[in-house]
């Protein structure tokens, strides 16, 4: 069933925000999603236009009889592999107005766009739709009857205490310096080239850092970046997200980014910087810790964060669905 009476129309921005997180945040309690966002957050992030996401071209908001019961959004990446364009396509519906085709229409509307967006673009790869969702919930059952499978899976892995903290010596000849704002690019220039090696694509423009550094949950003083003399050898990009940890009864710090370039890899630096980042959240009044990985990390990091202390939570799929077969 398809909704004929929806209304779905492009972003208004700011006018739009507070309905925004209020759909996101009822549809992530109703799924069990340990996720809340804010409207300063989303003001920020929607802030930052790319090539690859355009809020004024890429977020649909549904309205029912003049109410706000969905939002979606569109973004394209190249993947790391070099084989694969995808075409991502994401959506939310209010719990309150679930049931009545609304998901099913707004899928089928951000697909059209997303047709219409690869169109648009010459073509050197395979073109693909993507999207990501909570396992076993009714985002995945949806997308599962509109042709989508899964292709990848990934873990939200929590520490439920700070107590007990390894902290293992940092590798000779590494230290700590404290985040300045002239590092900014070289420390994302370093963290994108970390994860080079890794599944899927990003978008790594400026503007997604300055998303991140115009969030105001982006506390830089938590992060730990780990230098060799004027190379950076890797970081973490620690995490913690007051209203969300309010709404949900938490004192919870996330190890928001992992990460350890090539050349620094198998010295012990991954597990002496997460040692470090879960003290650090301990000392700005933190008692638990959570992370996002993909399950089939290149680099072993289930098993780090296993060894820290950390244990799966939740599961996420990344699926995809082709869009007609391979590039002309």
């Amino acid at each position: 069933m398809i909704a004929t009476d929806l209304d779905l129309r492009t972003y208004r921005g700011d006018a739009d925000i507070a309905e925004i997180v209020r759909v996101f945040n009822a549809a992530s309690a109703a799924d069990g999603v340990e996720e809340v966002w804010n409207a300063d957050g989303l003001r920020s992030w929607l802030a930052h236009a790319s090539e690859q996401f355009d809020p004024a071209r890429d977020v649909v908001v549904g309205e029912l009889h003049g109410r706000v019961v969905a939002v979606g959004r569109t973004e394209w990446v190249d993947t790391r592999d070099g084989q694969y364009r995808e075409y991502r396509v994401f959506g939310t519906v209010d719990p309150a107005a679930r049931g009545r085709g609304v998901g099913s229409a707004l899928l089928a509307d951000l697909e059209r766009r997303a047709h219409s967006l690869a169109a648009s673009h010459d073509q050197d790869r395979e073109t693909v739709l993507a999207s990501f969702a909570p396992e076993g919930r009714g985002s995945e059952e949806l997308l599962r009857l509109n042709g989508f499978s899964v292709v990848r899976w990934y873990f939200e892995m929590e520490r439920p205490t700070l107590d007990d903290v390894d902290v293992p010596e940092m590798p000779a000849g590494l230290e700590l310096r404290p985040v300045t704002p002239d590092q900014h690019e070289t420390i994302w220039r370093a963290n994108r080239e970390a994860f080079r090696d890794h599944w899927g694509g990003s978008d790594e423009s400026i503007e997604q850092l300055n998303r991140i550094l115009g969030d105001p949950n982006t506390d830089t003083s938590l992060w730990l970046i780990a230098w060799d003399g004027d190379e950076i050898a890797g970081g973490v990009w620690n995490d913690i997200h007051p209203e969300e940890n309010e709404a949900l009864g938490l004192r919870r710090g996330w190890l928001g980014s992992v990460f350890t370039r090539r050349a620094w890899r198998r010295r012990g630096l991954a597990s002496a910087l997460i040692g470090r980042s879960l003290v650090l959240l301990r000392e700005r009044g933190m008692t638990s810790a959570a992370l996002s990985v993909d399950a089939d990390n290149p680099t072993g990091a289930l098993g780090l964060y296993e060894a820290a202390g950390f244990a799966v939570h939740d599961r996420f799929v990344a699926m995809r669905k082709p869009m007609g077969g391979p590039a002309t």
